[in-house]
């Protein structure tokens, strides 16, 4: 079978998509019935880690292990990377030695050069561009709760960061539309997000024109990991963007809230936002878990039946 990446959104069609958030919503089933299911029986998942984690450490490992296989942890400072290995030669020693890899890390130039030298799929834990498995996860939660997320609006609050990239580029993939609102300086750009239209998204200097009417508001930390130095920079500019009770009444009834976490309550998000009727975060973390076991499987075994 010839190797599939997921790197960034956009590496797999609709089709896929479709069969992947199908999948996940089995395979999720299985977990909350403790069904064993073990399609992945003595294959190994490489883990690289070049920026610290929580939910994609704990979802890839845990992920993993329910699937039948075994997971490595890899940080760069513990490893040759970190001493100036070329990635490529990483790459061609790891990839004899694993079934598939996830990479955390910084420039997605870094994860692509990986890529190129691997026998094995490559999967994008993030990067500083993108980050295509929270997105997987968050698409297949507004299924959960609201059905297909074709036609619908997303209004995205805050930095145009990764996940917001990476949400511009699910809304061409998948036919949605995003709202992005941003202090100004931090507005999208549209080849950094690997945008060739703009079709699925519009830009609004308002943060509450661009939450009206929404079916799905979200964002993420003002502060991104690497951007620290700018941190009492971006508290003062972002200081009109915190998603509140006041934004989400003017969304869609029955809007939902969304945050890749961690979260500071106080700052981008107002506490009777996230832990409101509104949110569904903790929904959202718990399905990095099934989705990323669907994508997985799916990298390495192809489309299955049951």
């Amino acid at each position: 079978m010839e190797i599939k990446h997921f790197l960034q959104f956009k590496d797999l069609n609709g089709a896929e998509f479709e069969y992947l958030f199908e999948r996940t919503r089995w395979i999720k089933s299985q977990f909350k019935q403790y069904i064993p299911f073990h399609p992945l029986h003595d294959r190994t998942l490489v883990m690289i880690f070049e920026k610290a984690s929580t939910r994609t450490r704990l979802s890839f490992e845990a992920g993993m292990h329910q699937l039948g296989g075994s997971a490595i942890y890899l940080n760069t400072r513990d490893s040759q990377l970190g001493r100036g290995e070329p990635v490529e030669d990483a790459a061609q020693v790891i990839s004899r030695m694993s079934d598939l890899v996830m990479i955390r890390t910084f420039e997605q130039e870094i994860i692509e050069r990986f890529a190129a030298n691997s026998r094995v799929p490559v999967i994008n834990g993030l990067t500083n561009e993108y980050h295509p498995c929270q997105i997987l996860a968050d698409i297949f939660t507004f299924i959960e709760h609201r059905g297909s997320i074709k036609g619908k609006t997303v209004a995205w609050i805050g930095d145009s960061n990764n996940v917001c990239n990476t949400w511009l580029q699910a809304a061409e993939v998948l036919d949605f539309n995003v709202h992005v609102s941003t202090p100004p300086g931090y507005e999208v750009e549209p080849e950094r997000a690997g945008l060739y239209g703009t079709d699925h998204y519009e830009e609004f200097q308002d943060p509450m024109d661009a939450a009206r009417g929404a079916d799905l508001v979200t964002t993420d930390v003002w502060t991104s990991m690497g951007f620290e130095a700018e941190n009492a920079e971006r508290m003062k500019a972002f200081a009109d963007w915190q998603v509140d009770a006041d934004m989400m009444r003017v969304a869609a009834k029955d809007a939902l809230f969304m945050h890749c976490l961690p979260a500071h309550r106080g700052e981008e998000v107002a506490a009777d936002v996230i832990d409101g009727p509104h949110s569904v975060v903790w929904d959202e973390a718990e399905n990095r878990l099934h989705a990323q076991k669907a994508l997985m499987e799916y990298l390495m075994l192809g489309r299955v039946k049951e």
